[in-house]
């Protein structure tokens, strides 16, 4: 049964712009310039995860340095007290690898947006049932595409976002099967946090955001 509190909505970023940018640093000092280029290109949405060493202590900054522009969030949480430490720190929406339903709770308690993963109908249906905003099929790349299309089957009113492995051409695919976005990390950040160009990055995004604007014409 849905929670009586109410869904945490989608952000209009994210709405807009379908694509939330996926963060894995070998440091959190990499990630500034990083994220300049993703926002700089319309990429509104990134999800900066913990384990990124360092990442709770320069959350505050980077939530700051792009609270005009972007919303930050915080992925990879495996535990409510993980997700507690997050919004403590600033994150704007909360994404998890599994099913965490104490972290789905918590969100929709502080109505903050939440992402949790997971790959069966069960485990889609019951963050769906508990409130969550999109729920993650993860890893996408097993499944593909025409998976969203069966679960729409029995779950027509689900939202998914699939992650894992989704690349410039699943972009396309998973949105033209409902999907309200797409998580992308190494597709479109390749070594861009690895001292990689940033022009590479920024044809990237600018490939990707073409995807999108093929595949759902304004």
């Amino acid at each position: 049964m849905t929670t009586a509190i109410g869904r945490p909505a989608l952000s209009d970023r994210l709405t807009a712009s379908k694509v939330i940018a996926v963060l894995r640093a070998s440091d959190a000092s990499a990630l500034a310039p990083v994220c300049d280029v993703l926002v700089e290109e319309g990429i509104l949405s990134l999800e900066l995860t913990l384990t990124t060493p360092g990442l709770l202590d320069a959350l505050p900054e980077l939530v700051d340095r792009y609270a005009d522009s972007a919303e930050i969030g915080v992925g990879t949480i495996l535990s409510e007290q993980e997700a507690q430490r997050a919004l403590e720190s600033g994150a704007r929406f909360l994404v998890t690898p599994t099913m965490n339903l104490p972290v789905v709770g918590l969100a929709v308690e502080r109505q903050i947006a939440v992402f949790p993963g997971g790959l069966t109908p069960t485990e889609l249906a019951a963050g769906w049932d508990a409130g969550a905003t999109a729920v993650k099929i993860f890893p996408a790349q097993t499944v593909g595409a025409g998976y969203l299309k069966h679960l729409r089957g029995p779950f027509p009113d689900l939202e998914a976002i699939p992650s894992g492995g989704v690349d410039l051409d699943a972009t396309g695919e998973w949105l033209g099967a409902g999907a309200v976005a797409v998580s992308i990390g190494g597709p479109l950040l390749g070594d861009a946090l690895k001292g990689g160009e940033l022009s590479a990055l920024r044809d990237r995004c600018r490939a990707v955001r073409a995807v999108v604007s093929e595949t759902l014409p304004s």
